[in-house]
């Protein structure tokens, strides 16, 4: 429980606090709150489910098939972050996407939208770079996060978890996260 509290927190506030590097202290686009959400499931595991092999490093190392639902009507564009909290030294960034279309409802596995853009992985690669827990480890958490927002973000390809965050921040309508869990 206090795990799951950790995530939903750390995921809640990456992109809506102006103090997360922006330097800018803030907009005027409203917070997320409980009656702004995005549901975020997968065919492929359920909410804190294990993840399959094929969507990780000692598989096909595909991105796993997503959905997501309410979307609010204003979204001008969605953010997909892919993080692993459990990591030894800190939180580890295994994909980032934005300019995903705001009225986009799934990602098919292995698949990225048309128009959209990668940003660099924990890996130091462009794209998806699948659960890839240290042998040994309890399973680690993966946080697979939906953002709604107000702007298409002014990001270079190669912009990491960092670039994200400052991007976003003020700028998020809705927020919603898939929990999954894998172990070596």
């Amino acid at each position: 429980m206090r795990r799951s509290f950790l995530i939903a927190a750390v995921v809640t506030t990456m992109g809506t606090l102006p103090g997360c590097g922006s330097g800018t202290g803030g907009s005027s686009a409203p917070t997320p709150s409980a009656s702004h959400r995005v549901t975020v499931t997968s065919s492929a595991f359920a909410e804190n489910g294990t993840i399959p092999r094929r969507y990780t490093c000692d598989g096909e190392d595909v991105s796993p098939p997503l959905a997501f639902s309410g979307v609010p009507a204003d979204t001008t564009g969605l953010v997909l972050v892919v993080a692993d909290p459990d990591a030894p030294r800190g939180t580890f960034t295994h994909w980032l996407m934005w300019d995903i279309g705001p009225r986009t409802t799934e990602l098919p596995a292995g698949r990225v939208p048309p128009g959209a853009v990668q940003g660099r992985n924990g890996f130091g690669k462009t794209g998806y770079g699948g659960p890839c827990p240290p042998r040994g480890d309890k399973p680690h958490h993966y946080a697979f996060s939906v953002y709604a927002a107000d702007r298409r973000p002014d990001l270079a390809p190669d912009a990491t978890l960092d670039d994200v965050r400052r991007a976003l921040a003020g700028h998020t309508l809705a927020v919603g996260t898939l929990t999954g869990r894998y172990g070596r």
